[in-house]
């Protein structure tokens, strides 16, 4: 369960307007409906692989399959996601031991090298396959394909009124950052800089674009 008293930062009203301040509310509503549609069908097809990863996950490291988050959504509403566990159990209580050799500048949290991750949770995140749980968070309605990644509880407590623009809209699976800057960017100000530019020219088409691009990283194995 996720603390209901956990103190969280007032949402900045001013944050940056979708699309420029047209109004996209059927844009919106044809992106709910590929989400819903483009999730079923991956967990329906995928299932023997969610399975295979699941087991694999179980017999090579001590702990469970999945690795619950507390993350923060669209306007500071906080939901519970998954991915497929990466990392040893007590991953969470030894990141404070590693903040020096945080790689980001700001509230998140990034080692390359980082020594919590297990063998096969490497190849796991080279390949994206611990992010395919979260394909039930989009099919619920938590998440999105497309929009920029949502923070943890304990980051987002640590958010400037900058950083809350993110926050304007339901957060995704993979974004600009994902597919522009992930290996280049150190500084969470410019991670947040490619969220708000996704959300002030967001189209359909933007996020179709941005889900071929995710293919590919996908598929050169490069989403480390």
């Amino acid at each position: 369960m996720i603390d209901a008293a956990l103190p969280l930062p007032k949402r900045d009203a001013g944050g940056p307007r979708l699309a420029g301040g047209r109004d996209v509310r059927a844009g919106l509503a044809v992106k709910r409906a590929m989400d819903v549609v483009i999730s079923a069908v991956m967990l329906v097809v995928l299932s023997p692989l969610l399975a295979a990863v699941a087991l694999a996950v179980k017999a090579t490291s001590q702990g469970p399959a999945l690795y619950g988050l507390d993350w923060v959504g669209q306007g500071g509403r906080r939901f519970r996601g998954y991915k497929f566990r990466t990392m040893v159990v007590d991953a969470d209580r030894q990141e404070a031991a590693l903040q020096a050799q945080n790689e980001m500048n700001g509230p998140a949290f990034k080692m390359q090298n980082d020594p919590r991750i297990t063998p096969l949770g490497r190849f796991l995140r080279r390949y994206s396959l611990d992010e395919l749980p979260q394909l039930w968070s989009v099919l619920k309605g938590d998440l999105s394909l497309v929009g920029p990644r949502p923070p943890r509880a304990h980051e987002y407590a640590r958010f400037t009124p900058f950083h809350m623009g993110k926050m304007a809209v339901k957060p995704g699976i993979t974004c600009l950052w994902q597919v522009e800057g992930r290996h280049r960017i150190s500084d969470f100000d410019d991670w947040v800089r490619l969220d708000v530019r996704y959300i002030e020219t967001w189209s359909l088409w933007l996020d179709v674009k941005i889900l071929v691009r995710t293919a590919g990283v996908v598929l050169r194995g490069t989403g480390v």
